[in-house]
Order: structure tokens, then sequence, then C-alpha cells
């Protein structure tokens, strides 16, 4: 059983491993495989879903974008308000709140390293709950690695974070591309 009383039998176990590899697997070649019916394995599925077991959505495999995935390791006194800080930029792509020294860990994607070096030093280190926050670049996800990142924007004119990139010293030294929310992005992902 597990969390949340959710049971998985052997039949279960075989259907989300199939699926995880290949989600675009038929029922009929998922049942001939676990040993079903594919009508037995249509009311499972549909019952995985509905219990959350199974989930799906379209994401852009970042091992085959060009995209850079950083890593953000942080020690904060307040992680709710730091996520939040996150939650409408463009360049976030997940966080977790982890066990250990370092409470907090945030995903981001860019088109460049310094944008998000950028992104960390102004938005993470500065903030006065962040006692520590260690920064790495995944150089290459061992397997494809889909995240969902949203490919097409709307300018709002402003950026979540309140932030003017005019004035941005890492912006104004063309170390950092601004955020895609602006008239100020000089990137060309979010174009």
């Amino acid at each position: 059983m597990l969390k949340g009383g959710l049971y998985l039998d052997e039949k279960d176990r075989k259907i989300l491993t199939l699926l995880s590899e290949n989600p675009e697997m038929s029922q009929s070649e998922i049942a001939e495989r676990v040993g079903l019916s594919q009508p037995s394995v249509g009311a499972r599925i549909k019952r995985l879903k509905q219990e959350g077991a199974i989930s799906s959505f379209v994401g852009m495999n970042l091992k085959k974008t060009g995209l850079y995935l950083a890593k953000v390791d942080v020690t904060t006194k307040n992680t709710n308000e730091l996520v939040q800080k996150f939650t409408c930029c463009p360049f976030f792509l997940n966080g977790f709140i982890v066990t250990g020294k370092d409470n907090l860990s945030l995903f981001f994607v860019s088109e460049d390293i310094s944008t998000l070096e950028a992104l960390v030093d102004n938005h993470i280190r500065k903030d006065p709950d962040v006692v520590d926050a260690d920064f790495g670049i995944v150089i290459s996800p061992l397997r494809d690695f889909i995240m969902p990142v949203k490919a097409r924007i709307e300018k709002t004119g402003t950026s979540p974070c309140n932030s003017d990139c005019s004035t941005c010293p890492y912006y104004e030294a063309e170390r950092c591309l601004g955020c895609p929310l602006t008239d100020y992005y000089r990137g060309t992902f979010w174009e």
C-alpha cells in the first residue's frame, strides 16, 4: 500500500512500467504483455488515472532542446515564500521541499547559463531568508528528461518578480537575456 492508501498489485506495477517506458503503447499491447484482457487493462488504467497514480503531460525533452537546466539547492528560512516568488517565472520548472541542510531544490531552464546565474544571484542569493544557495548546471541527463516548458508565452510588460531589467547590472553587462515576459528580452527561445 502506498501513502494515501493506494494499493498497486503486480499487474498495476507492470502496466505502470510499460507506460513509463512507452506512454503511447496501446491497451491491446499492454494486455498481451501483462496477461489480461484489453477491457481489464482499460479499467485498470482508468482507475489508476482517477486515483492519481498515472498522470500525463506534454513537455519538452531537455536532452534534445539545447536548453540549459539549473539545479539550485537552497537553505532557506521560508520555503513557501521563496517558491511562491517563482510560480509565474517562465524560467522556473519545478521545486521540491527536501530534508537535510538544504531544504529546497529548485529547477530552472534557459537558453544560456549566464541568465541562470543572474537569476540565482539576483533572486535567490539576495533574498534575506536564504542562508545558502548551491547552483549547478546539469551537463547531461542520463535518460530523456521531459519537462513542461512553455515554449510560447504572452508578454505582459512586467516581470513576475517586479524587477526592472533595464537597471539590472547583469542585463546591462549582457550577462542576462532579460525576462521573456518583458520587452527587454534579448533571447530567441521565447520570441
